[in-house]
């Protein structure tokens, strides 16, 4: 079985944020995710991942204002000062939170100047920060409606363009079945260029069993066999107590 991290944004939401950490690792994760970590000191966390022995897989780049619409800035014309503000607000929080992996958000735009803006500001942030794995991630425009990084093609022209070594691709399990209708031809497609993982059922985006129409037991032995070594995170959102629904990751508590 691959390696699975749990998304403490979605997950053991029975707890206060920063009880989770301990509730993730007496359920047998030994990493976890934070979509965003910024309302809470960054001492805090890494406090909460230390004393619980836990690595933290992944944080998105700050979106500004979510009630409001903010999807990140990445892609939007003439936002680049504000994109550079949040990324390098991103970079103060991962030196000391150290997380595998930051993910860069688009943001809601579209057309030619948008993928420019995009281009432009993904360059600029591989250099400012060259010893941080950075990702982007499709996003299905039925849940994102707008967001302007919708497509897998789309994403690996991106990653073509901007050619820097430390940006890799984000493959959200969910959103490949949302997006393509069939998620185990789009990791066939574009699989070798992804860092982290992410999994759902597609059916309401809760536990990634069998019973959907992703096979994950199948995706998760095609995993094995591929080699991939990087984490797959459970995001998705509970049916009932997360604890009680964890048998399809076969996590061995400690």
């Amino acid at each position: 079985m691959p390696r699975f991290a749990a998304n403490l944004t979605m997950l053991f939401r029975e707890h206060p944020m920063l009880e989770r950490f301990a509730a993730a690792r007496q359920a047998g994760f030994k990493a976890v995710e934070i979509l965003f970590p910024y309302d809470a000191p960054g001492r805090a966390i890494r406090n909460a991942l230390e004393a619980n022995d836990l690595e933290l897989a992944l944080i998105n780049t700050p979106p500004p204002n979510w009630g409001a619409g903010d999807r990140g800035f990445g892609a939007i014309p003439g936002g680049e000062e504000r994109f550079q503000h949040d990324f390098r607000r991103a970079i103060r929080y991962s030196s000391v939170l150290k997380p595998r992996h930051i993910h860069i958000m688009a943001g809601v735009a579209k057309g030619p100047e948008a993928h420019d803006s995009f281009v432009r500001n993904l360059i600029w942030a591989t250099a400012e920060a060259p010893d941080q794995s950075l990702t982007i991630e499709p996003i299905n425009p039925i849940d994102l409606p707008g967001y302007f990084l919708n497509d897998f093609d789309q994403a690996a022209a991106i990653l073509d363009k901007v050619g820097a070594a430390n940006l890799n691709l984000q493959f959200d399990v969910y959103h490949a079945q949302r997006i393509t209708g069939d998620a185990m031809h789009a990791w066939d497609q574009h699989g070798h260029r992804a860092a982290h993982i992410q999994v759902s059922r597609a059916e309401g985006r809760h536990e990634p069993d069998a019973s959907g129409a992703i096979d994950y037991p199948a995706f998760f032995e095609r995993l094995d066999r591929g080699g991939y070594d990087g984490w797959v995170s459970a995001e998705y959102i509970p049916e009932g107590q997360t604890k009680d629904g964890l048998d399809w990751a076969q996590l061995t508590p400690p």
